[in-house]
């Protein structure tokens, strides 16, 4: 603390007028003094500069419980609050492929307290199917951390005549337009990755939507639809039951969930490698220092080994990427599934 200057004087000029000075002299002092304090208890009691975080964090999800992203989050949040000190509570605002749980979070506040967890169809794959989507993916959210990457398998009625890719595609190109396809919905993962194959192939095939997995695998099992392309954790159970027949998987490399089934490309089919993706983020305008220690947060969730084992028996490869490298990965995608999306013909209002 800097202290007044002194000025030397004389005993006989202690007088009146002299005190004044020094009375006059010291009340700036004083009243910066008073300041500093209360500057001081006002940086201390802040809301603004409390600890982050200091109150339950809320997770949205845009899809009822039990499905895929329930199981990851749950999975992920269990050592989440471990690591930062507060209850992480999910929230299901299901509607719309994942916009209400989209719209949700965009309209929150930018504090770190209201993340979402969404995945390809949310994220990259509605901003081209919607024709009035009501956010925009990379202007209306902070991306926080991707943490997985969800490959398919591409399935058959185990009645068909095949047992490799490479005899699917050509039992497929003898019948064009005689084989159909199922798909969870128009305009999803399970159309669109598809959709790539019949283009990589040049193949035929009729596209059956449905509303949900569930019945479209119920059709897959009884022979009404032939072919199917879908998220790993149902098609490795009803492969292990000899219900349907896994062909190959959509990822780079094999799955450990279905060691023994090969890729597309070691199939035959060079450069295709399609997966999905699981990530969240929160609304745009989060603080750089709140994005950092949410992000970090994940990192440090991502390293137990426990979680990278559940998360491969959930069908999902553990894939993390912080902030920065996520929102570039987004910007990366967006143009390759609006691709896919035109491609496929699929618009919904």
């Amino acid at each position: 603390m800097s202290r007044l200057p002194f000025f030397p004087v004389s005993s006989h000029s202690f007088h009146s007028s002299h005190s004044s000075r020094r009375l006059v002299a010291a009340r700036p002092r004083r009243a910066w003094l008073v300041a500093c304090l209360l500057a001081a208890a006002t940086l201390t009691t802040s809301p603004a500069f409390a600890a982050f975080p200091d109150k339950p964090i809320r997770v949205v999800i845009g899809f009822p419980a039990g499905g895929p992203l329930d199981q990851h989050a749950r999975l992920l949040t269990e050592r989440l609050q471990a690591v930062l000190g507060q209850p992480v509570i999910i929230d299901y605002k299901s509607g719309a492929g994942g916009t209400v749980g989209a719209q949700d979070v965009m309209k929150a506040p930018p504090d770190g307290y209201t993340l979402m967890l969404a995945n390809t169809g949310v994220m990259v794959i509605n901003p081209a199917l919607y024709t009035r989507l009501p956010y925009n993916t990379l202007r209306d959210f902070t991306p926080i951390a991707r943490t997985a990457m969800q490959p398919l398998a591409l399935l058959v009625n185990p009645k068909l005549p095949v047992t490799t890719l490479k005899e699917f595609v050509d039992y497929a190109r003898a019948r064009p337009g005689q084989i159909n396809y199922g798909s969870a919905g128009n305009g999803g993962i399970s159309h669109l990755v598809p959709e790539m194959f019949k283009n990589a192939t040049g193949l035929f095939m009729v596209h059956i939507p449905y509303r949900g997995s569930a019945p479209a695998f119920t059709d897959l099992m009884g022979g009404q639809v032939q072919f199917m392309g879908e998220s790993i954790p149902q098609a490795a159970a009803y492969h292990k039951q000899g219900k349907v027949r896994a062909l190959a998987v959509t990822s780079k490399a094999r799955n450990p969930a279905l060691p023994d089934v090969p890729t597309v490309m070691e199939s035959g089919i060079k450069n295709f490698e399609v997966v999905g993706f699981y990530g969240f983020l929160a609304p745009a305008g989060l603080p750089a220092d709140v994005t950092a220690k949410l992000s970090d947060a994940f990192k440090q969730v991502m390293t137990s080994a426990e979680v990278r084992n559940r998360m491969i028996t959930q069908g999902a490869d553990p894939a993390f990427m912080g902030s920065d490298e996520f929102g570039k990965f987004l910007a990366a995608e967006m143009p390759r599934w609006a691709q896919a999306v035109k491609a496929s013909g699929a618009k919904l209002d």
